[in-house]
């Protein structure tokens, strides 16, 4: 089977400065990220959307033409490019992450006689469309044309039927997420209600929660009914019932039906080309606030006018920043990264301003965006701070989310996903993330509550659910390896992440006045010392006596293989992790030229990997040498070119809730924060001939910013030759935050 893809058409030609109402939506391919392991999807949402309508085609293992199934791996996608059998469109769905949840509330149109087996009912699907807020398609074995759009809350399907009989499921049993159980009931024969249990992300810690749902149809139907499966029975109850570990229909069943693997389905007679649409509305709290939301978003059937309304607001979001280039490539990839990096966090909180409270039951309110989806070990390094330069507003609301969870809960977010703390990855990461944003000039939010809950996270010794191993990080300076505790993990890639946090800390307490913490903490953070093997050149694991853990081997890791000392990566690519100090890491390698030797090493010797986070930061590293910053214009464009493109393998793996998107946005634009809370970009050479950023007079001085580049090379490595701002010239490949916010004009030129 041949599938086609069509993504969008470039009508006109980008030209600087854009003419009111530029469509930016052309330049975003949502298909790039949905093979590679990239784990985005091309479905319908809006930006930082609760709900959204993906293709779901992971279900089931179907030889050549599906390859990828969800249950045989580790798999965290309701879409994958290389699939073409396809089960259902799910309506609450996760972008870019590392493990399966959500991807539920799956509708499915078919025709013919009913079939409830979802594999049975699958087809394979050709014609795929997709941009911001829309995607299509068409199923083959039915000839209908699946459409769908989205509001924040809600789901917005619009099937167009051939004549005869024609069936809408709606699946409950089918999802990526690791919980079983639901319910649902039959309103009329235009509504339907119930829940959904989703959680256990990680499998570990084993939270769950309901997402509510009440689903709505354009049409009535002309029969309707629930099904379930029904267990495998003995020998003599087989005898008795045709419903052997199959699916039993309930027709005209109104009462509520509960299991793990239910749903109903609406029946019709349709005309040849005849249009049925359904919303669904979900929520985090109840049924009345999904239908109370579906009410608000979606008060009738018009489908283009959501379309339309969608691209609106997507353009809104994208036209903060303004490229010039005739590279049609790196306009899309950008755009696209741009796209992906405002799909998380996404708000949690209802119409009515209700949601879900963070770690226990009950319902909190809130007058503004309350947000979720919190992967902060990823964001931390680049996606926050991008942010707060280009939206400061939602950056700020953002922190304030943060402090309502410590509020909630007692502790800052860790990785949270729909107020519940998954205990995903290792670190601190709720500290950079504040002290960054309060570094830069965001202060809409409660200090002195996130100077509390900074400090509580870095002095609890005993039950400290974001760092368990203080006790042993604080009196020793490292986090030693301990044979006879398995629970412990990654001991180096966990210490050096408190580094940053303690360092942190001290930059926050600093500007607070809290001198005697800002010694404290500043001495702390240099404990990464203690971790120096001199013989190897390495950041070594140590055992509890000090000694070197042996044997050892500085490549055992790569490729996510397990490793001692190291989560998600190995030696290598923790060898340089200290970002807050980079001048003692040069100095303990023994000077600036074995310091550039061994960084190009790690590159020239594939121990770099852009597909993960405790390296990303590397290439920027040369900038710290002068004479050196050329390998850091070099290294950069290479990687752009070998990783990114206009393809679905075009994000170099998972996309972590839009970092490895962020990493292209920085590094497309020539600037890149390479250390949380500190306040300098380091810069490299820009991909476009201008960038010119919106700037928030409500947070920063200057309306734009302006990179603007000359002797432009086309595709071949651009080396940079001068640096002026403002007409001045420039002597540093770093420069400040304030200055850049600051009506500046960046001026490079290349060689």
């Amino acid at each position: 089977m041949t599938r086609t893809v069509f993504t969008f058409l470039l009508l006109v030609v980008f030209s600087f400065p854009q003419v009111h109402g530029q469509d930016y939506t052309q330049f975003v391919n949502p298909f790039i990220g949905t093979s590679n392991f990239g784990a985005t999807h091309p479905g319908a949402v809006r930006p930082m959307g609760l709900a959204s309508v993906s293709p779901f085609n992971v279900a089931f293992k179907k030889g050549e033409g599906n390859p990828f199934e969800k249950d045989s791996e580790w798999h965290s996608r309701p879409y994958v490019f290389e699939n073409s059998y396809l089960t259902g469109f799910s309506h609450v769905n996760l972008s870019g992450v590392g493990c399966p949840d959500l991807g539920s509330l799956l509708l499915m149109p078919t025709t013919g006689d009913l079939e409830l087996d979802a594999e049975q009912y699958g087809t394979t699907y050709s014609n795929e469309k997709a941009s911001p807020g829309y995607y299509q398609s068409h199923l083959d074995k039915y000839s209908i044309k699946a459409e769908m759009t989205s509001t924040t809350r809600t789901g917005f399907s619009r099937y167009t039927f051939p004549e005869g009989k024609s069936n809408i499921l709606l699946n409950l049993g089918l999802g990526l997420t690791n919980e079983s159980g639901a319910a649902l009931k039959i309103i009329s024969n235009t509504e339907i209600e119930g829940y959904k249990l989703i959680g256990t992300f990680c499998y570990n810690p084993e939270d769950v929660r309901p997402v509510y749902f009440v689903a709505r149809f354009s049409k009535p139907a002309s029969s309707f009914g629930t099904f379930k499966k029904m267990p495998k029975m003995g020998e003599a109850e087989a005898a008795w019932t045709k419903y052997d570990d199959t699916y039993k229909p309930y027709q005209g069943y109104q009462q509520e039906m509960a299991g793990d693997n239910i749903g109903a389905y609406m029946q019709f007679e349709t005309e040849e080309g005849e249009i049925i649409e359904v919303q669904i509305g979900v929520s985090y709290v109840s049924i009345a606030n999904a239908r109370e939301n579906l009410n608000a978003e979606l008060p009738d059937f018009n489908f283009d006018q959501i379309v339309a309304e969608s691209k609106s607001t997507w353009n809104k979001m994208l036209n903060r920043i303004e490229v010039k280039s005739d590279n049609e490539e790196h306009k899309i990839i950008f755009y696209t990264a741009l796209y992906h990096l405002l799909l998380h966090p996404n708000i949690l909180q209802d119409v009515n301003g209700q949601y879900p409270l963070m770690g226990k039951a009950g319902i909190g309110h809130t007058t503004e965006n309350r947000y979720t989806v919190f992967s902060l070990w990823d964001t931390y390094r680049n996606v926050h701070p991008f942010l707060s330069l280009v939206y400061p507003e939602i950056q700020e609301e953002m922190v304030r989310s943060m402090l309502e969870i410590y509020r909630e809960s007692g502790w800052l977010p860790k990785w949270e996903l729909l107020g519940m703390e998954t205990q995903v990855m290792v670190g601190d990461p709720a500290t950079p993330v504040i002290t960054d944003t309060y570094l830069r000039g965001l202060r809409n939010f409660d200090i002195q509550s996130a100077y509390e809950a900074i400090r509580k996270s870095a002095t609890t010794l005993i039950n400290n659910p974001i760092r368990p191993e203080l006790k042993y990080y604080d009196s020793l300076g490292y986090i030693p390896e301990d044979p006879s505790n398995s629970i412990w993990g990654g001991t180096v890639s966990t210490s050096l992440e408190y580094y940053i946090s303690d360092w942190n800390i001290a930059q926050l307490a600093k500007e607070l006045g809290h001198n005697k913490d800002a010694q404290y903490f500043s001495t702390r953070a240099q404990g990464y010392q203690n971790y120096f093997d001199e013989s190897t050149g390495m950041l070594r694991p140590r055992m509890m006596d000090g000694s070197w853990l042996s044997p050892f081997d500085p490549k055992a890791g790569a490729n996510f293989e397990p490793v001692i000392g190291y989560v998600e990566g190995n030696a290598w690519q923790y060898r340089f992790y200290v970002p807050h100090d980079v001048p003692g890491m040069i100095k303990l390698v023994g000077g600036e030229e074995n310091f550039i030797n061994q960084l190009q090493l790690c590159f020239d010797d594939k121990n770099f990997d852009m597909a993960n986070e405790p390296d990303i930061t590397y290439p920027f590293l040369f900038n710290f040498v002068a004479g050196q910053e050329w390998r850091a214009q070099k290294t950069v464009q290479e990687l752009i070119a070998k990783h990114y493109f206009n393809k679905p393998s075009g994000i170099p793996g998972n996309d972590d809730t839009g970092t490895l998107s962020t990493w292209l946005l920085f590094s497309m634009m020539g600037i890149y924060p390479h250390c949380p809370g500190d306040m300098t970009y380091a810069i490299t050479s820009p991909m476009f001939d201008e960038v010119a950023i919106k700037l928030n007079p409500k947070y920063y001085a200057g309306e734009q910013l302006q990179i603007k580049t000359s002797k432009r090379k086309g595709s071949k490595i651009n080396y940079i030759k001068s640096i002026d701002v403002n007409g001045k010239e420039y002597p540093s490949y770093f420069i400040d935050h304030k200055t850049l916010t600051s009506e500046t004009t960046l001026n490079i030129k290349f060689k």
